[in-house]
């Protein structure tokens, strides 16, 4: 099921607001599904620890604790909680980002790498003693850390075009297996060269990159929900030939070898 098949709700606005911002600090334990919904506001998703999964029409984000998910108002979104999170949601009145002129570059969904100084300043923002004066330097250390963000290689683009997204759903499925182009082609109706072109044009991937992140994206959630999985044992479930193969893909998506995304989960 999509995001945009699933009934969507409002987020009812019943929290306190410091000066056009709302902070939310909630844990959520593994196995938890935040349904499709959406909020008044736009907001910032951050998972001091653990790790979660945002799905959005456009696709899904695997966000491990160094990075945070931005995602517009009324945007549909839903989470699922892959490892124990300490969340904390930053929710921005529309009317004062566009007040403060913050708007710009905010109007879709995108994931910021988390860097020591982001971090500091979200948790900072939780302090229950900030003075009004520390919480608008804070907000605007915030935004400005925002403008950094980039193309994160954890996100998997889900393509629309029904042939398309038939064998997105064949591959997620069963990551692992060996997805031959031509294979596929023909249970989802189509020719190898049209599903090749429909991948590129869809997701802004080859069918061999974007296949490589759906590999990556079941080892993170593996790795997420049991640490003590066999990294050899993954390597082989996941179809890869060797464990010094599956690092090496491991980290150019992540940053991080499989080990040390376990130590810092």
């Amino acid at each position: 099921m999509t995001i945009v098949e699933a009934p969507i709700h409002i987020v009812p606005d019943d929290r306190r607001s410091t000066g056009g911002l709302h902070l939310v600090a909630r844990s959520y334990k593994k196995g938890t599904r935040l349904d499709p919904h959406m909020h008044r506001e736009s907001q910032l998703v951050y998972a001091a620890r653990g790790t979660m999964q945002v799905t959005t029409p456009k696709g899904r984000w695997l966000v491990p604790p160094d990075r945070a998910v931005w995602v517009p108002a009324r945007f549909a979104h839903a989470i699922d909680v892959l490892a124990d999170i300490e969340m904390r949601t930053l929710y921005f009145d529309l009317s004062w980002l566009k007040r403060e002129r913050l708007s710009a570059g905010l109007k879709s969904e995108f994931v910021v790498r988390v860097s020591p100084l982001l971090h500091q300043a979200i948790v900072a923002l939780f302090d229950k003693d900030n003075a009004p004066e520390r919480t608008a330097l804070l907000i605007r250390l915030v935004m400005l850390e925002l403008h950094r963000a980039e193309d994160s290689a954890t996100f998997i683009p889900l393509p629309q075009e029904v042939r398309c997204r038939r064998a997105a759903d064949i591959v997620l499925a069963a990551p692992g297996a060996a997805h031959d182009i031509d294979t596929l082609a023909q249970k989802v109706g189509t020719s190898a060269r049209t599903l090749s072109r429909l991948f590129a044009a869809e997701t802004q991937l080859s069918f061999k990159s974007w296949c490589q992140r759906a590999r990556i994206a079941a080892a993170v959630q593996k790795l997420s929900v049991d640490g003590n999985v066999s990294v050899k044992h993954l390597a082989a479930d996941l179809g890869y030939a060797s464990v010094p193969a599956f690092s090496h893909a491991f980290r150019q998506i992540t940053g991080k070898t499989p080990t040390e995304f376990v130590e810092t989960k």
